[in-house]
């Protein structure tokens, strides 16, 4: 097995509703292999290499408006700099939907991303640091040694927004913004290295784009679109499992709004958003629709439509997400959206995965 693969295990394909996907699956040599290299091409160039580009790129520019807010505290300074994180957080959650290859590597993902933290136990290292205010630990080569819950997103959105950023505007060259422009700074760092990885010419995007006896990724065709295939359910069910059901399972009165990522940058619904325009962008750039027989095109349709309308419904919610949760018009949005993210996983496992020939059972961590 390749070493990349764990990312996915228990993931298996129709693993919530076997007996429906073995009713409804095609004989296992309906998948149209010879389009699969041309959809792992399309998937590797037009959306994971420029996704880690971009995210790469906007990390940068958040460093530069941290450094600049050190240099010369103010409330425009102070406000570049939150506009840079916000743009750091989209370009993040495009690509997030990616969780397997070099991200996976050296714990990137988590240096990058540390959510959620259940117990508070990340925050409070973070509260801790700040409140010690040690010089030493204010550059990135020291926060790149550091707890991941030091290093990441949820970080840096506490020094932008947690008691006591008041003082950003106010205290030039403070340990805070100090601590803040070092977290930015390795996250440009990291985020450099993955998105590098993935443009060596013979390195991962070579495994990729070539499936086969050759390939230090994939053994065959079927392996592959299968892979990339358990990246969408994966994705659907992480939006609606990690992002909203951390903090809302449908019943207002056990809800916890606080669990949301990014609550206290009102970023929630952004990172939701651009979330699932991941997850559209990877299903149409690929052009993964393509492997449908042509009498199972309305598959295709219905997934289009699905997104659409996720993706009109996310950001249209209330980003102060209390508020969002107290108001009924707000939470039937919610809702709309903790449903349609179900339909979507299985519209994209069930559903276009039978069609184009998956078999049930087939592991998407594996290859089983």
């Amino acid at each position: 097995m390749r070493h990349w693969k764990f990312l996915l295990a228990g993931l298996l394909f129709g693993a919530a509703a076997l007996p429906a996907l073995a009713q409804q699956a095609a004989p296992a040599d309906t998948l149209n292999e010879a389009m699969v290299p041309d959809v792992m091409r399309k998937a590797v160039d037009d959306v994971i290499r420029p996704g880690y580009r971009n995210m790469h790129q906007s990390a940068s520019r958040l460093t530069v408006s941290m450094k600049d807010l050190c240099d010369a505290p103010s409330p425009d300074t102070l406000s570049h700099a939150k506009t840079a994180f916000a743009d750091t957080i989209r370009n993040w959650s495009m690509i997030e939907i990616l969780q397997t290859g070099p991200v996976l590597d050296k714990n990137r993902f988590e240096h990058i991303l540390f959510f959620p933290d259940r117990k508070g136990i990340g925050m409070k290292q973070v509260q801790a640091l700040i409140a010690k205010g040690d010089d030493k630990d204010a550059t990135a080569e020291a926060v790149s040694t550091k707890s991941v819950a030091l290093q990441s997103l949820t970080a840096l959105e506490y020094v932008l927004y947690g008691n006591g950023a008041e003082t950003l505007f106010t205290d030039r060259q403070g340990f805070r913004c100090r601590y803040g422009a070092a977290i930015a700074e390795n996250i440009g760092t990291v985020s450099g290295e993955i998105s590098a990885e993935w443009d060596k010419p013979d390195g991962i995007q070579k495994a990729w784009k070539n499936p086969g006896k050759d390939s230090e990724a994939f053994e065959d065709n079927k392996e592959a679109i299968t892979a990339l295939l358990g990246v969408l359910v994966h994705g659907a069910a992480n939006v609606r499992d990690q992002r909203l059901e951390s903090f809302y399972k449908g019943d207002v009165n056990a809800a916890h709004p606080k669990m949301a990522i990014y609550w206290r940058s009102g970023n929630s619904f952004t990172s939701i958003t651009t979330n699932l325009e991941g997850l559209q962008a990877l299903w149409t750039k690929a052009g993964m629709a393509d492997l449908l027989p042509a009498g199972n095109r309305d598959i295709a349709g219905k997934i289009d439509t699905l997104l659409t309308q996720l993706i009109a419904t996310a950001p249209t919610v209330n980003p102060d997400v209390p508020a969002a949760l107290s108001d009924d018009g707000q939470r039937t949005k919610i809702d709309v959206l903790l449903a349609g993210t179900r339909d979507l996983t299985t519209d994209f496992s069930d559903g276009f995965g039978a069609a184009i020939g998956l078999k049930a059972g087939f592991s998407f961590a594996d290859g089983d």
